[in-house]
């Protein structure tokens, strides 16, 4: 049995149906003959609004993979595997599907391979089994670097804003609080890190807003804090949609450099390890929705493992490496969270540990997914003509925001995390800092993966370099070329999504590392995002 089974719309309708006399249809313009997926209202090539189904091949080649080895759903027993295949017509046209028909070791990054479709209920699912070609080599990817824009002004809203505090609420696995007591813990503390009251407060800032309450990924947003703290403020922002999960501090630093605020606390809260023991992650999926679900759940890909795993085994394809690199990673992460009194998981990890650990997605594995914790932390920015009244303010010397690929996890960018090279070119065209200046990377890992593309996307490396670069794990631990994730990261201190990176980078500034201290730190890299429109950010002691 399949996962959840798309919505039927008048959209996409012809691609859930067309098994029916077993020919393969996608979205194709009229105007000028370009194919596109997921099925879309506009061609983003000539803009015309006018588009049809039309039959193609079937034919094509797989360019990521993954073998999933953990039980995500009831109806689909692993092992199973995901895949992108790109069709003959257009490499850069992509399905997320499952190969079939051939044993899981057999599948590899280059197999060709044909439609094939099973039927469950209204919906035709395209799968692919494997045909008797030679294998395809991979097409280059295009250097999508060259293409950020450059600055529209000499001034920097930048230069106008500081981090003037920062605060934690406990972090752990199921703590059991409330979300909310969580939020309001860790603000009062970043309030009070400024050396401010809250009565200086007049602007509130969150990600994700009220969405994903029950799921463990929110406090319910600016409307409950506001109405504990009840600080009328004069600005307030909540949204899922924003350059990464740090989005809302910068959207703080932009409302306080327009004079809208002087004070602006910026919070996110994550609860997930209790919503989890509450029974609220367990709801079945009657039918999937939206691009991201619809195009996904069908085949089984239901977490983000399964989503960013076949990236990495596009990487290993195309470069070279093993999952040693991975592992070297995630062995130096945990090395710090044994520095790190708030960190959840400080047991020391070997190589043989990283690798001897089970398989969740194939190639991560146990140690190479991040940790569900409960924790909030709070962010205080405020407008950089108060600093020198401040305790220990941090200067922002510029952030990167620009999206250079599609917003999609399987029709850009196959090498990388998706959205890591947009913002990592866009910010070093706002500074004239280099990589020879930076002191510390904190880089966002929801998997070992993601810190491997952030690395290489921003510079630190050529592309495909980060096995040379990382080495024996030396390079990125403490006292190394570029210390990265000094606190554990989301790895082994817990999945705080992006917040606990700009935590530590502030601790770090400041000086405030105890026992992981990096030695006369100045200039901190920052990035969130994993997959999503995403942000990187360089802070100045």
């Amino acid at each position: 049995m399949p996962g959840p089974l798309p919505v039927l719309t008048p959209e996409n309708e012809f691609f859930w149906t067309c098994g029916q006399d077993g020919v393969l249809r996608v979205q194709q313009c009229t105007t000028c003959l370009a194919l596109r997926h997921p099925p879309g209202p506009v061609c983003p090539r000539c803009a015309s609004d006018e588009h049809e189904a039309t039959p193609v091949s079937g034919r094509g080649t797989v360019v990521g993979f993954t073998v999933n080895c953990h039980q995500w759903l009831p109806s689909m027993p692993p092992p199973y595997v995901i895949a992108i295949v790109a069709l003959d017509e257009d490499d850069a046209v992509r399905l997320t599907t499952n190969v079939v028909n051939c044993p899981a070791a057999d599948v590899r990054v280059g197999m060709r391979v044909r439609v094939t479709f099973e039927q469950h209920d209204d919906v035709w699912l395209p799968l692919f089994s494997p045909i008797a070609e030679a294998d395809r080599h991979l097409p280059p990817e295009p250097d999508i670097r060259a293409d950020v824009r450059s600055r529209p002004t000499h001034r920097k809203f930048e230069d106008d804003v500081v981090i003037s505090g920062v605060g934690a609420s406990p972090i752990g696995r199921r703590l059991l609080v409330d979300p909310l007591s969580l939020t309001i813990t860790a603000c009062r503390n970043a309030v009070y890190d400024a050396g401010l009251t809250l009565a200086d407060i007049d602007g509130l800032s969150t990600y994700p807003g009220d969405q994903h309450y029950s799921s463990g990924h929110s406090e319910g947003g600016v409307t409950p804090v506001e109405e504990a703290l009840r600080i009328q403020p004069t600005w307030v922002n909540g949204a899922s949609d924003t350059p990464g999960q740090a989005g809302a501090v910068i959207a703080a630093m932009l409302a306080v450099a327009a004079g809208l605020c002087r004070h602006v606390l910026c919070f996110r809260t994550v609860w997930e390890s209790t919503a989890a023991a509450r029974g609220q992650l367990s709801h079945p999926i009657e039918r999937a929705e939206g691009v991201v679900a619809a195009y996904r759940y069908p085949f089984g890909a239901m977490s983000a493992a399964n989503w960013i795993a076949p990236f990495a085994s596009n990487y290993f394809a195309r470069y070279g490496g093993t999952r040693e690199v991975l592992g070297r990673i995630a062995m130096s992460t945990r090395a710090y969270a044994a520095l790190n009194p708030e960190a959840i998981y400080t047991d020391p990890m070997s190589l043989d540990d990283y690798m001897n650990a089970r398989l969740i997605s194939t190639p991560l594995g146990l140690y190479d997914c991040d940790v569900p914790c409960d924790g909030a932390i709070a962010f205080v920015v405020s407008a950089a003509d108060v600093a020198n009244d401040l305790r220990a303010p941090v200067r922002v010397e510029a952030v990167g925001t620009q999206i250079l690929e599609r917003l999609s996890w399987d029709q850009s960018t196959l090498s990388h995390e998706p959205q890591v090279f947009g913002p990592s070119a866009h910010l070093w065209t706002r500074t004239t800092a280099r990589h020879e200046d930076i002191d510390i990377a904190m880089l966002y890992d929801g998997f070992t993966f993601n810190c491997l593309s952030w690395l290489e996307a921003l510079g630190f490396c050529e592309l495909g370099q980060g096995s040379e670069f990382i080495g024996d794990g030396s390079a990125i631990a403490l006292g190394g070329r570029l210390p990265v994730n000094t606190h554990g990261g989301q790895l082994s201190a817990g999945r705080t999504h992006g917040f606990g990176g700009l935590r530590e980078a502030v601790t770090q500034l400041r000086g405030e590392a105890a026992g992981r201290q990096v030695a006369d730190a100045e200039l901190a890299v920052v990035t969130t995002g994993g997959g999503v429109p995403s942000s990187a950010m360089l802070l100045r002691r």
